[in-house]
């Protein structure tokens, strides 16, 4: 689906909304400016997220994105803290989420002691993203990692990194989420 200037998937519809996520990276950034103790209610990418990238559609456009209450998930594997919920218009999946909608091979719930840090499944192919030049490349997510101070994300494979990156890191990939009304 084209929309706002990009490509989406849509993972999800229900009550009238869709919701869509950017078929491509479509920036890389740190998900904070600092490696410090943080969570999605208080990082830079969630502020950078729903000003200058939501103020970057059109008007009508961004009329059809829905402020959504987005939960703070904490880690499902190491338990790391995700911080309060938040009201935003766009926002990053969390690893249930991604588990949700790219498919579930219950390792998540298992917690598979030969796979500490990582969900490596059959819907890793599914979960792979590539940039504007067609590599593929790792995206963040909004759940913290094992640490406060890292965040989990997808690895270039398409595995679900638990552990996380560093959240200071400039070079995770930028997938935007938002429920667009129909």
């Amino acid at each position: 689906m084209h929309f706002g200037g990009y490509e989406w998937r849509v993972l999800a519809e229900q009550n009238g909304k869709a919701l869509l996520l950017s078929d491509k990276i479509i920036e890389k950034r740190m998900y904070h400016h600092s490696l410090e103790n943080i969570t999605w209610e208080k990082c830079e990418l969630r502020v950078w997220l729903n000003e200058a990238f939501f103020n970057s559609l059109g008007q009508n456009e961004k009329t059809r994105v829905a402020e959504t209450r987005v939960a703070a998930c904490n880690n499902p594997w190491f338990g790391t803290k995700g911080g309060g919920a938040a009201n935003d218009r766009v926002f990053l999946l969390s690893i249930e989420e991604t588990v949700e909608y790219f498919g579930d091979s219950g390792l998540l719930k298992s917690k598979n002691p030969n796979s500490k840090y990582w969900i490596d499944d059959e819907y890793d192919s599914a979960r792979i993203a590539k940039d504007g030049d067609g590599v593929a490349c790792w995206w963040w997510l909004r759940s913290p990692g094992g640490r406060k101070s890292s965040v989990a994300g997808v690895g270039a494979l398409g595995g679900i990194d638990l552990g996380g990156g560093n959240a200071d890191d400039a070079s995770g990939g930028v997938r935007p989420a938002l429920w667009l009304v129909l």
